[in-house]
């Protein structure tokens, strides 16, 4: 993550460790994927409260940009920010492969780069990815157009053989009712150069970007 976000905007992050109380004033707050605390309890829900949460929730209503990528979604859920849990995939084991994602609102701060239904690839990485919320929450999700990402066959088409992981309406990442929290829990960032073997990723990177005052 750090390493794609000094690439496309030629600045080094700042890196905030979980037990600081204070993250600095900036443009985004990005929390990565890994397996925070072993996600021995369930995964994110540790790390959701950590010192530093209660800095991250200030600037979540200040309006500072937040993007949460798979252990990073798990513990924005877990600490309230966006709706819904990542539970258990459905068929109960690790996944690590690329899927193909279609990009349903390109009207945010993370999204705006790409077309309107651009599909394309990115890795998954996850154990606990399957995106559940009650009938009204996901309701609301849908008509609000806050379903940022949707999983998806090479052909666009949304069907239960693209969907990895179990997540109601193929969701794989969401936003929340203000537009600067996204949560997904595919790896944009794995997929940002040709080495990479694509760089698909970018789109959400040069979005960003191009959205810093």
């Amino acid at each position: 993550m750090a390493t794609a976000l000094e690439m496309v905007s030629g600045v080094k992050p700042v890196m905030v460790w979980h037990q600081e109380t204070e993250i600095p004033d900036v443009d985004l707050i990005a929390i990565p994927g890994g397996f925070s605390y072993g996600d021995y309890l369930r995964a994110g829900a540790i790390a959701a409260r950590s010192p530093v949460m209660s800095s991250l929730r200030d600037k979540a209503a200040a309006g500072v940009n937040i993007l949460g990528v798979c252990n990073g979604f798990q513990i924005l859920t877990e600490a309230g920010l966006l709706p819904g849990a990542l539970m258990r995939n459905a068929g109960l084991h690790f996944i690590c492969r690329e899927v193909h994602l279609r990009v349903e609102n390109t009207n945010s701060y993370f999204t705006r780069s790409w077309a309107k239904n651009a599909v394309i690839r990115c890795p998954i990485a996850h154990h606990d990815g399957n995106y559940f919320t009650d009938p009204d929450t996901l309701k609301k999700l849908e008509d609000q157009d806050r379903v940022a990402f949707r999983y998806v066959n090479e052909n666009g088409n949304v069907n239960d053989t693209s969907n990895p992981n179990g997540s109601r309406n193929n969701i794989a990442g969401i936003l929340n009712d203000r537009g600067n929290i996204l949560g997904m829990m595919p790896h944009p960032e794995n997929l940002i150069e040709s080495l990479h073997g694509g760089t698909d990723g970018l789109g959400l990177f040069k979005s960003m970007l191009e959205n810093v005052a």
